[in-house]
């Protein structure tokens, strides 16, 4: 890497992240089964260990200096040394190593045993905010027993309650899972929200409806705040060929004006994502998620895909780290690295001047999210 190249790296590697969509971490030590369940949307099949992969690859690598341990030291090794040092210790050097200041949280999956925004922030001696996942607030509503025709107005009252609580700055929906976005894009009426949550009310279980999953993302637009939209990769749930974002484009059209709409994670969708963003004003992505499972090596390629039409006050990060704390330090080690390589490759091809790399840089690893988010050091 050339004396510019350093230049990028070195001001990204300076630059406290602005990690705009993630989760806690652990508050019990794991097991060996417990950690590669963690590493995986997949499965820890008999057999088949998750370190034989990628992403447990890359645990490996460029974690295992952070534990004291040589590079590439062997999973059972690796584990050992994890526990002697215990989660406490563990979480504290990652976390310190991912160069985060500030975590937007979806405390919305599994939230028990799981650290809070305050938990993590103090962990990382930084600052966290909190995303709604408006899911649970229906279902939360749904167990209260609410009658159908009361459903719309109960939801739409608790939604209001969830995002009043103090720290929140934003709401996810994982209608990925639920539907897939290849929904009518048009609000449902309350008589059609009303049959819906008859119909929800009778079978039980969790939002699933198409009808209801409109009337949530809707009910998003009302709330004001920015809407958080898981696409692209996940675990079995997933219908990926459902969840490629250009199914939103009728809805977006109808939203157009409202509020931000940010495309988490999107892999293989990346370039789909950045057509979104290049047309509509209201859309923004990441590639968060995608990063630490492609490693740092193949990083850089995906975040050249989303990088080639993007505007660059659109392109966001995030680790979307969730459990270990493993995945905020290889989330941020693979952006910093993808980014500051393929920046430096635009300006050594005369493509782009140094200050605007390094403007760059830093509107995707921290402002742009400061910006849409309204968080505190926005200019």
């Amino acid at each position: 890497m050339g004396a510019v190249g350093g230049a990028v790296q070195e001001a990204l590697a300076a630059l406290p992240l602005v990690d705009h969509h993630c989760h806690g971490v652990v508050t019990a030590d794991l097991t060996r089964e417990g950690f590669e369940e963690l590493i995986t949307e997949g499965a820890a099949w008999p057999g088949i260990s998750p370190f034989d992969s990628p992403v447990g690859v890359a645990v490996r690598r460029h974690c295992a200096p952070l534990l004291d341990l040589p590079r590439h030291a062997p999973a059972d090794v690796y584990l050992a040394r994890r526990a002697e040092l215990g989660r406490h210790e563990v979480q504290r050097r990652f976390l310190a190593a991912s160069g985060t200041g500030t975590f937007c949280v979806d405390t919305g999956y599994a939230p028990e045993g799981l650290t809070t925004p305050a938990q993590l922030a103090g962990i990382a001696g930084g600052t966290a905010y909190e995303v709604v996942r408006l899911e649970g607030v229906a279902e939360a509503v749904a167990a209260k027993g609410v009658e159908p025709d009361e459903y719309a107005d109960a939801f739409r009252t608790a939604a209001r309650e969830a995002v009043g609580r103090p720290g929140v700055v934003a709401v996810k929906s994982v209608a990925a899972y639920r539907t897939g976005f290849d929904l009518d894009p048009v609000r449902p009426s309350d008589a059609e929200v009303t049959a819906a949550a008859r119909r929800w009310s009778a079978r039980g279980g969790r939002l699933d409806d198409p009808v209801l999953v409109r009337h949530l993302l809707w009910t998003a637009v009302d709330l004001g705040l920015p809407l958080q939209l898981h696409t692209g990769f996940g675990d079995n749930d997933i219908r990926l060929h459902r969840v490629d974002p250009t199914h939103l484009t009728d809805w977006l059209h109808l939203t157009s004006g409202t509020i931000p709409v940010l495309l988490l994670h999107c892999w293989p969708y990346q370039r789909q994502a950045a057509y979104l963003a290049a047309v509509f004003e209201h859309v923004y992505l990441d590639v968060g998620l995608t990063l630490h499972y492609v490693g740092p090596v193949r990083a850089r390629v995906v975040l050249e895909e989303a990088l080639e039409i993007t505007p660059f006050r659109k392109l966001l990060y995030s680790s979307d780290a969730y459990g270990v704390a493993e995945f905020y330090c290889l989330g941020a080690l693979a952006f910093r690295q993808g980014l500051a390589g393929l920046l430096q490759d635009r300006v050594d091809a005369d493509e782009l001047s140094l200050p605007d790399a390094l403007r760059i840089a830093e509107w995707a690893g921290a402002h742009n999210a400061r910006r849409v988010y309204r968080l505190s050091g926005t200019t």
